[in-house]
């Protein structure tokens, strides 16, 4: 399932380095262009046991650093962190919790009206998270990883990766990334999702 390896360098901060290798793979079920980034371990404190995170793709916060979310802070702390202790990042394409950029963009409106993230989503005719997981646990059961430890603040993960047949060692908890214009997107989580967080 594996297909091609490319060796990238990603930057992290300022003037900071880390080598990473992108991996892409063929008869994913979604037939989407999935990507794991895997970071070669420095250390050897996780033993075994990688560190992974399932990172669904959003634009507006991986790329152009969108107020409105903490996707692309999420992202960053995880890729400093695995460039220390090592680890699999799975991007997944599974924009705006599986609705798709144009629904986000349309769900960004109704946030600005005053919904929250998944009201906006509900009002669109959606659930609150189409996501699934079925990929990643393909993508890490043909890079022969059956245990890890995820990075995640959601229960949803956590739940359905273990349903899909891995193992979770520990589950390791981002930071609250709380900046202008995030602080009801990320209550949301916590009342309605459920996520992890603590907002001071």
């Amino acid at each position: 399932m594996a297909k091609v390896r490319a060796r990238v360098p990603l930057k992290v901060g300022v003037g900071s380095k880390i080598s990473a290798e992108i991996l892409s793979f063929e008869g994913l079920n979604s037939d989407k262009e999935h990507v794991a980034i895997i970071f070669k371990s420095v250390d050897q404190q996780s033993g075994n046991t990688p560190l992974v995170r399932m990172h669904s793709e959003c634009l507006t916060g991986d790329v152009f650093h969108s107020s409105r979310c903490d996707c692309g802070e999420q992202l960053e702390e995880t890729i400093q962190k695995m460039g220390t202790e090592g680890g699999i990042i799975l991007y997944l394409r599974q924009e705006g919790r599986g609705i798709g950029l144009y629904n986000k963009l349309d769900a960004y409106e109704l946030q600005s009206e005053g919904m929250d993230t998944y009201q906006a989503n509900n009002h669109l005719g959606f659930p609150d998270d189409l996501r699934t997981f079925e990929d990643a646990a393909e993508m890490l059961k043909a890079l022969d990883v059956h245990s890890i430890r995820l990075v995640t603040n959601n229960p949803k993960k956590i739940r359905e990766i273990q349903e899909l047949g891995i193992t979770l060692a520990e589950v390791v908890g981002t930071k609250a990334h709380i900046k202008d214009g995030n602080e009801n997107y990320l209550k949301a989580k916590v009342s309605h999702g459920h996520h992890k967080l603590t907002i001071e």
